[in-house]
């Protein structure tokens, strides 16, 4: 075991949050009007009572990027949990199906499946990583019959009271995952300041192509799906998006 270097995280994060904010701006540059209209529920528009193709875009546009976001960032914060294990245990990028993390800690193989927060997942999801885990312990008892494995669902935020669940896993949640990970239990609050590493010029940046968005559809909405008394065409957008193909 290695003391973690902070100096090395700062320097990770702070060369690398930029992937975040580029594939951000990605997300947003790769949106077109028909994608966006054609995978959100029109029905839910007209119960709220949505009377402006403004609001109607925001909300949608928001509502993928929302979702889009959380997968980046879950992706970068996945990479920087490895960086950091690397650091103080040597860790691995798994190739095992599922599972994300390797290292030994005191003679005992670990796996990690690496999500973002606590309630990331239904049962179905749950009972597949269970079965990953099994599969990846099998496989690693085939060269090594006395392998001693440790199973670790990590969660980069949130808290679980409960941490050793009865399938044979444990799962770390926010200061936990983070302390496990590297043995400093302060980390999960330190890498909080490197984090906002140009997040004002790049929030700014996001800002300007995402008002420009918003100007486009709303525009582009309002020419398909607005009569000419400016009235939202209800019909005409169900159509659009739910009408049988001829």
């Amino acid at each position: 075991m290695e003391p973690l270097s902070l100096s090395s995280v700062r320097d990770y994060v702070e060369t690398n949050i930029t992937e975040f904010h580029k594939k951000k701006l990605d997300s947003l540059n790769s949106l077109s009007i028909e994608r966006i209209l054609k995978k959100k529920n029109p029905y839910l528009y007209r119960c709220k009572n949505i009377l402006t193709s403004e609001i109607i875009v925001r909300t949608i546009v928001d509502a993928f990027l929302s979702s889009s976001e959380e997968t980046i960032f879950g992706d970068w914060l996945e990479n920087l949990a490895i960086f950091v294990n690397h650091c103080v245990y040597g860790g691995w990028k798994s190739t095992a199906q599922g599972i994300d993390l390797e290292f030994d800690l005191e003679g005992v193989r670990q796996l990690v499946a690496i999500k973002s927060g606590p309630n990331w997942g239904n049962s179905d999801q749950i009972r597949k990583m269970i079965q990953n885990f099994s599969s990846a312990k099998r496989s690693l008892r085939t060269s090594n019959s006395k392998l001693q494995v440790n199973c670790v669902n990590g969660c980069c935020y949130g808290k679980d009271s409960k941490p050793h669940k009865k399938e044979d896993y444990f799962k770390y949640c926010g200061q936990d995952f983070w302390h496990y990970l590297s043995g400093n239990k302060l980390l999960y609050i330190e890498l909080v300041e490197p984090l906002g590493h140009q997040a004002k010029q790049r929030t700014e940046e996001f800002e300007e192509g995402y008002s420009a968005k918003i100007n486009l559809f709303t525009n582009q909405f309002t020419q398909s799906f607005c009569t000419n008394t400016g009235q939202i065409d209800w019909e005409k957008f169900l159509k659009y998006n739910s009408g049988a193909e001829e």
